[in-house]
């Protein structure tokens, strides 16, 4: 019955999707709503967020909380930025290759020292935290739509660590190294797309 319950939900979820607004022009003029929407109508945000609670959840212990936490105060800091700051390039392929490189850390259930994987965690977080923050909408609050996106984002990466600890605690290995991989392959479909 469980495996029916998770199926029957992942079928709802992908019913319910709608298409990707997370880039300039598309967001709701409310900046909760804006910022909550951001992480959740992109495809490459939410699979990039996900993968690192996955990530942290399959390594386990002290990762499940800092390497989630990493991503988030980067993301903030980045956004910050994005709002006031320069335009940056490469901002795009950075995204879509952390969707490719936290794909295969799951994949490998790389075992990272947790300073290191809290960096590289932080690292990925600023192309999406600056490209967050570079599409505030206008007359969107800015305080309001950073509390949106940080608790969409807190969201899909606890999300994220509760799949990864039942992938690597009740699910053979190949289950992290093909939900690892899928994620992979979107990012490197994200990179040449």
């Amino acid at each position: 019955m469980m495996k029916f319950s998770a199926c029957g939900a992942a079928a709802l979820l992908v019913l319910a999707a709608t298409p990707a607004l997370a880039h300039v022009g598309h967001q709701p003029t409310d900046g909760f709503l804006a910022g909550l929407t951001h992480p959740l109508t992109g495809l490459d945000h939410l699979l990039a967020m996900l993968a690192v609670g996955l990530w942290a959840g399959v390594v386990g212990g002290r990762a499940t909380w800092a390497w989630p936490a990493a991503f988030v105060a980067a993301m903030t800091a980045a956004a910050l930025y994005g709002m006031v700051g320069p335009w940056l390039p490469g901002v795009e392929p950075a995204i879509a290759g952390s969707v490719l490189a936290l794909g295969l850390a799951v994949a490998l259930r790389l075992r990272a020292p947790l300073v290191l994987g809290a960096a590289a965690c932080g690292a990925f977080a600023l192309a999406h935290g600056w490209a967050h923050g570079a599409e505030l909408p206008l007359g969107a609050g800015a305080g309001a739509y950073v509390a949106g996106f940080v608790l969409a984002t807190a969201a899909l990466h606890a999300l994220g660590v509760v799949a990864g600890r039942l992938l690597a605690r009740d699910l053979p290995g190949w289950a992290t190294h093909g939900a690892g991989g899928a994620v992979a392959a979107m990012g490197v479909a994200l990179l040449v797309g």
